[in-house]
């Protein structure tokens, strides 16, 4: 199947086989990372590389972690982090953010940190084009990196934000988390250390508590500076030494003591009920010592484990489509638990009341993998998956975007991960993959299944409690399994062509050059192609195609069928595949298509590399003229989707969605929340007839391809797949459905669950009068409500941790918008939020926004645009929604003009137009127990 480019490093070095590593010499740093150490322990890493191009990105990462924090300082780590972007040296207060944003670079989307139990990590992503920018950029770095100013006024500003922050958190999964997470971790101090940290000592700690920790941890013995980007390396080099050269280490500093998950050799078993839970899973987990990569045979053994994951992980994905599956889900596999340990682990959501029928069958399945092993089939497609994968990061490897370095060289940093060159993983590929053997594989699983290290998790709704097994039955199903005697796995491979029939090819029959570059044809059954060349990438190429209909030429009767047809399809197989047939006839190929039935178009969307167009085309031509339902898939998909209802209504998000969708969809049948009814009424006959309807006729439908294209290769095998597509001539238009957010105002309030938080959700909406001006302007509005929502709601009320603005325009059928401002938030302080959020949609409507925010706008707009028009899939988003919406396809040539337009007084009218309140719903979501004081039942 299709991989991501430059992601065999990443996803390899996450997996590992728990065997000590060799004495083997390490694996050489990638000779294009300059890197050194200052005398005070100060590490930088640097590299060139100019994709994206004008870019920067600067990580200061600091081995500190909520690990060293003592029972007192709890969230103190975490709290730094925050303090780091309220006040440094050189940037007092909020200047730090406020210059950044004038630079284009955005708070929360670009400009960020995180803080985890063993490390605190600051990004900061830079235009590169500006020298100024790239100093102050290094000076921010230092800033971090000793020179917060940890201001008592902001530290207490700070502390609602947190506080909100950790609110986001709390619901069944924070409560379940907080039950099973010290078994899992053997009690260690990793189990006491949530890096969000504890209330009482977020609300309480002094500012002095908060010093002491910055001055005994941030130090430059624990820090290092990564730099990768279109930058002179040299000059960086010399700027690093200059700036970091003076950072101290403590006099009598503290030893950072290096931490552990013991592997104890016990056993551990906890079930965890919850009211809000709607499901029931349980996990069997056998943990071993996790094997960094840092040598040629950490390497290697990194390659088996990530083969053993393909290939088991393929085998429960093909049980799991069976309509007898008696599960809802299950899967089997390697993955990191915490720190040095990792685990081999068996995870089923059961059925309702057929949890012990759903897990022995995951437990065969894995069984069988340990006694039987894999097939050699199995093994050659995994060996083809990787080494096609290692020729694509080759193919692309002068296309490698900067954030991969930056996460190598962090990993290296923090974990001695090796960070070698994609030249020096292409070696060692090429020498280790012929000589990985079944044995290989198949002893992986016996290095973890064992009866020691091994915990049993159960989960499940707190209704069913009473039925849920101990541990000795648990073990006793175990027992039972491991006791049958059981059959190999047989590998369904097909041998067949893909496609049952030859297409008979057609013609083109007009060529020509158009705006943009592109080069657009017409075939002879009256399809569309348009090819845009890029050099983004050097061997990949995107498509979309559309025509007009969709969903809205269903009855509403037949809509439940009709939303789903593409997925259905989708789902089954092709040709002379089945779907299980032809997941294994595309591993290792780089093809993805996907067939789709909007609302008003259907059509496909793909990606493939250069050496795997034709078979993306076959899969084209396949998914018009010979889709293959699977019954049995078909099957499975409809229990899965009566198995979801049966716990639906416990869980308070689902409750606060549904409300939504059916207020703003105006309660069309279209917009309601599943049900059993509508479920019941789905017939797959019927659905494969409205997909085969929809894909029938492909006279009106147009491709756009965008990427590496090579117009004498791609012609031929557009005139043999696409020219042979049927055609009748008829051009079919989509129906208003008339669905429209209703107007006036009025508040919809949810009261569920029981966690202290609310969730709101304001909405103002109505018809628009669409231009790609109007457009333009429309989006400024939302990007300065941002601003303002950020600097009133979290910096100025310290009431919420992140809220969104966000904005949806349309053209067809009729222009219309909406635009949405939401949050989180403690329930006490609903009401003062929206009012205080309502208040600054009222300023920008009387007085327009301030010059300050929109210049701050159109720079990081702008900023985000030269990179998004630097990928294939922008473009390809860019030209499909002008061919949908009948717009010129220069209109991208019209940005700064529009731009230039963007003023506080037209902003300001824009606003008084479009933002005046008089279509405005609010939804809240507020635990139940506010419902007494209201006197409201669920909903009101």
């Amino acid at each position: 199947m299709f991989h991501d480019k430059h992601k065999l490093f990443v996803a390899i070095i996450t997996l590992s086989v728990s065997i000590p590593s060799t004495g083997q010499a390490p694996l050489p740093l990638d000779p294009a990372v300059r890197t050194g150490k200052l005398p005070n322990g100060f590490t930088y890493y640097i590299r060139y590389n100019n994709t994206p191009k004008d870019r920067v990105i600067m990580y200061l990462a600091n081995k500190v972690g909520s690990i060293l924090e003592t029972d007192e300082q709890q969230g103190l780590a975490h709290f730094v982090e925050h303090m780091s972007f309220n006040g440094t040296k050189h940037f007092p207060k909020n200047e730090l953010v406020d210059y950044l944003e004038k630079s284009g670079v955005r708070f929360g989307s670009d400009l960020n940190a995180y803080t985890s139990f063993d490390e605190t990590v600051y990004k900061l992503p830079l235009p590169s084009d500006k020298p100024e920018i790239i100093e102050h950029g290094i000076q921010i770095m230092r800033d971090w990196a000793q020179d917060a100013t940890m201001d008592p006024e902001e530290i207490d500003k700070e502390r609602g934000v947190v506080l909100e922050e950790k609110r986001l958190r709390k619901g069944a999964g924070e409560r379940i988390q907080e039950q099973t997470t010290p078994l899992l971790l053997n009690y260690s101090r990793y189990a006491s250390r949530n890096p969000i940290g504890k209330e009482e000592v977020i609300q309480n700690f002094k500012p002095e508590a908060i010093k002491t920790f910055y001055k005994d941890w941030y130090r430059p013995d624990l820090q290092a500076l990564i730099v990768v980007g279109d930058i002179d390396v040299t000059e960086m080099e010399k700027s690093i030494r200059e700036k970091f050269a003076d950072l101290k280490n403590p006099t009598n500093k503290k030893p950072r003591t290096k931490y552990s998950v013991p592997l104890t050799g016990k056993n551990g078993f906890i079930t965890v009920t919850d009211k809000e839970l709607n499901y029931t899973d349980i996990q069997v987990m056998f943990k071993g010592r996790a094997r960094v990569v840092r040598t040629a045979a950490d390497y290697r053994a990194s390659l088996v484990g990530m083969m053993f994951n393909q290939m088991l992980k393929a085998r429960f994905a093909e049980m799991s489509n069976e309509s007898d599956a008696p599960f809802r889900s299950a899967d089997a596999g390697l993955g990191g638990l915490m720190a040095d340990v990792d685990m081999y682990a068996v995870n089923v959501v059961a059925k309702p009341g057929e949890l012990e029928k759903g897990f022995k069958a995951a437990w065969r399945m894995s069984r069988r993998t340990q006694l039987f092993g894999f097939t050699q089939t199995e093994l050659d497609r995994a060996r083809l998956t990787i080494l096609n994968n290692m020729e694509a990061s080759i193919k692309e490897k002068d296309k490698t975007q900067s954030g991969t370095y930056v996460n190598q060289c962090l990993q290296n940093f923090l974990t001695q991960t090796a960070a070698f060159s994609v030249d020096k993983e292409n070696e060692l590929v090429k020498r280790f993959i012929p000589g990985i053997t079944l044995k290989d594989v198949n002893s992986v699983i016996d290095e973890y299944v064992k009866d020691s290290n091994r915990d049993i998790v159960i989960i499940a709704p707190e209704k069913d409690k009473a039925d849920l097994p101990d541990k000795t039955t648990v073990l006793s199903w175990i027992k039972s399994v491991n006791k049958e005697k059981l059959k190999t796995y047989k590998d369904d491979v097909g041998s067949l062509p893909l496609l049952k029939a030859n297409p008979a090819e057609g013609k083109i029959v007009k060529e020509e050059k158009i705006e943009l570059g592109i080069t657009r044809l017409v075939l002879s059954n009256g399809v569309n192609v348009l090819l845009k060349k890029t050099d983004f990438s050097n061997s990949q190429i995107v498509f979309s195609s559309f025509s007009r209909g969709g969903t809205s030429l269903s009855t509403d009767a037949g809509f439940p069928g009709a939303e789903i047809a593409g997925a259905v399809v989708g789902a089954g197989g092709v040709g002379n595949y089945t779907a299980v047939q032809l997941q294994k006839f595309l591993t290792g190929k780089q093809v993805r298509v996907i067939p789709y039935i909007g609302d008003r178009e259907q059509g496909l969307n793909g990606v493939s590399g250069t050496e795997d167009l034709e078979t993306a085309l076959q899969l084209v031509y396949g998914y018009f003229t010979e889709p293959r339902v699977d019954k049995e898939i078909f099957k499975a998909m409809i229990i899965e989707a009566r198995t979801a209802m049966a716990n639906r209504e416990v869980d308070p998000n689902t409750a606060y969605i549904d409300t939504i969708n059916n207020v703003l969809g105006n309660y069309n049948i279209r917009r309601s929340p599943p049900s059993l009814e509508k479920i019941d009424r789905l017939n797959l006959d019927s659905i494969l007839s409205f997909y085969k309807a929809r894909f029938a006729d492909a006279s009106g439908l147009t491709f756009t391809f965008v990427g590496s294209i090579d117009e004498a290769k791609i012609k031929p095998l557009l005139e043999k797949y696409l020219g042979s597509l049927p055609a009748k001539g008829v051009k079919e238009k989509s129906r208003d459905l008339g669905i429209h957010i209703p107007p006036g105002r009025f508040s919809r309030t949810v009261y569920k669950g029981t966690a202290e938080r609310a969730t709101v959700m304001m909405v103002l909406s109505g018809p628009f009068d669409y231009s790609y001006e109007n457009d333009v302007k429309m989006a400024a509005l939302k990007g300065i409500l941002q601003i303002r929502m950020t600097a009133r709601l979290r910096e100025q009320e310290s009431g919420v941790y992140t809220p969104n603005v966000d904005l949806n325009t349309v053209k067809l059928p009729l222009g219309r918008f909406h635009m949405t401002i939401s949050f989180a938030c403690t329930p006490d302080n609903v009401d003062r939020l929206i009012a205080a959020a309502m208040d600054e949609v009222e300023k920008v409507v009387k007085n327009g926004p301030a010059q300050d925010d929109i210049d701050k706008h159109k720079e990081e707009t702008r900023r985000v645009r030269e990179i998004a028009l630097s990928t294939n899939d922008q473009w390809l988003g860019y030209l499909n929604s002008q061919l949908i919406n009948n717009e010129p396809l220069t209109t991208v040539d019209h940005y700064d003009e529009a731009m230039s337009k963007i003023t506080v007084k037209g902003l300001k009218d824009l606003a008084a137009k479009y933002l005046t309140g008089e279509n405005y719903i609010s939804f809240i979501l507020i635990p139940e127990k506010y419902a007494k004081n209201s006197g409201a039942g669920t909903s009101q």
